[in-house]
């Protein structure tokens, strides 16, 4: 329920707040929404990913469909990745590794701040 949770949000923050905002400050906030929400470390790392790489994917092909440009097809060709789709498909895969280490990040920074109990037999 966490991972659902914390995915949809981060599709929101995304959608959002990636006009207004460089790729980093939503990379600073999908962190402190998983801290928030505490998912584990896979959920978090999911969670963020699936958010951010297919809003990131979605909003490649949305653009690209809506304006017709040949942009994407000259940038993949110039970068050498063949079609416009490969450097809309690239553009996912880099948008869900960064959403994904950003929510890693912060289920880490929670764990952190927590206190481990102390005195405790551990035998």
């Amino acid at each position: 329920m966490r991972f659902i949770f914390l995915t949809i949000l981060t599709v929101l923050l995304v959608v959002f707040l990636n006009p207004i905002a460089p790729f980093w400050m939503v990379m600073i906030g999908i962190g402190v929404l998983s801290a928030l929400i505490y998912p584990n470390g896979i959920g978090g790392f999911l969670g963020g990913g699936l958010g951010m790489g297919l809003t990131w994917l979605g909003l490649s092909i949305y653009l690209g469909i809506t304006t017709s440009s040949s942009l994407p097809d000259r940038m993949g060709d110039l970068m050498g990745l063949g079609s416009g789709m490969t450097l809309v498909g690239l553009t996912g895969v880099i948008g869900f590794l960064l959403g994904g280490f950003s929510g890693w990040t912060g289920v880490l920074f929670r764990n952190m701040l927590q206190k481990n109990p102390e005195n405790v037999y551990k035998g």
